[in-house]
């Protein structure tokens, strides 16, 4: 007796036939029934799939009675389980709050404490440590990794922050926009050994042991437009360090109109002891403008992109026997980078829509 199909169901077994992913026997109960919808017999549909007419039949006979639920395998004997629905959703529950919440002066959940909560709330009778991993495991839950994050707590985060992007995606004509900041605390580290380089099956590798031989700043200016960068070390990173490097800045860039990306560093502003900021700017004929990141807002600025390649290029890997060696291998860095690899970063972001 053929069967026959609705429109939806025979939607259905369609998609799980082209479904690339489906289990290998739904995909052979869904030809069964379709090749049985479509007239062929069951001898042939057996032929065909490389099975017995008693599987045929049978798989035949459950979608006639349950239609589409018929498809599914029905639930198997075996051991009862022993921890209940309600207590598993007690345990995960139980993980998706704070351990001190419970007592625990571990910051975040183990098995082991997560186990003597739920046991010691009378949450679960009895249960295992392993038994606690399978129910977090079938949750994809795992409160023993924790994700940092940043809040910005300023109320013109959004105009500062559009401010900022509008710069970026819609460029003054004319106007240089300069991204500019500092990389303080680079460490002129000397390995015992030097880095062994990869090989085929094998990473490179270094030695663990190291010696700290000073720390070095680098001021440094990105155009955004050509990408080009104008850098600078130093000992240190005082306010006096970063208007000598912003005077090699305003020597650079002679245009009557200069926008410049900065953060919220007590050296890049005006403080009440002084407008040490505008001074500098008044001596330079009020040609720049100064954009402020907003706060916890830094990744607005584009040098940040640019020193995380020299993170990875020079100081990740480095080996420097003296703080003159690290600054060497900087400076070189940057005329590499101004000859032959300058180009402007495409930004992308656009800005948070408004909040309503």
């Amino acid at each position: 007796m053929a069967i026959r199909l609705s429109r939806r169901e025979r939607g259905y077994l369609q998609d799980i036939i082209r479904h690339q992913c489906v289990e290998a026997r739904l995909y052979r109960r869904a030809r069964m029934v379709l090749l049985a919808a479509d007239g062929e017999s069951i001898s042939a549909i057996g032929r065909h799939l490389g099975t017995c007419r008693l599987r045929v039949n049978q798989w035949l006979r459950r979608f006639r009675e349950d239609r589409l639920n018929g498809l599914g395998d029905h639930p198997r004997s075996g051991r009862p389980r022993v921890i209940s629905s309600l207590e598993r959703h007690a345990v995960i529950a139980t993980a998706c709050r704070r351990s001190r919440d419970f007592g625990v002066e571990r910051q975040t959940w183990t098995h082991e404490s997560l186990r003597d909560a739920v046991v010691a709330e009378g949450l679960v009778r009895a249960i295992s440590t392993s038994e606690v991993g399978r129910i977090l495991e079938t949750a994809d839950l795992k409160p023993h990794r924790v994700k940092g994050w940043c809040h910005s707590t300023d109320p013109e985060f959004h105009p500062k922050m559009r401010r900022i992007v509008r710069l970026y995606t819609r460029r003054p004509p004319g106007e240089p926009v300069l991204c500019v900041d500092e990389k303080t605390g680079m460490q002129a580290l000397s390995r015992s050994r030097a880095l062994q380089p990869a090989r085929p099956g094998r990473p490179g590798r270094e030695e663990f042991e190291y010696r700290r031989n000073g720390t070095r700043c680098l001021f440094a200016c990105f155009n955004i437009g050509t990408g080009k960068v104008l850098g600078r070390c130093t000992k240190t990173r005082k306010r006096e360090d970063f208007f000598a490097f912003m005077d090699e800045v305003a020597a650079q860039y002679r245009q009557r109109r200069v926008h410049v990306v900065l953060d919220n560093l007590n050296t890049h502003k005006d403080t009440r002891r002084g407008l040490f900021v505008t001074d500098w700017n008044r001596r330079h004929g009020r040609r720049f403008v100064f954009h402020y990141t907003p706060t916890h807002g830094s990744w607005l600025n584009q040098i940040e992109l640019w020193f995380a390649i020299v993170s990875r290029r020079v100081l990740r890997h480095g080996n420097f026997a003296t703080p003159d060696d690290l600054v060497t291998a900087i400076e070189q860095f940057i005329d590499e980078w101004n000859e032959f690899e300058a180009h402007p970063f495409r930004w992308t972001y656009r800005g948070l829509p408004l909040v309503r």
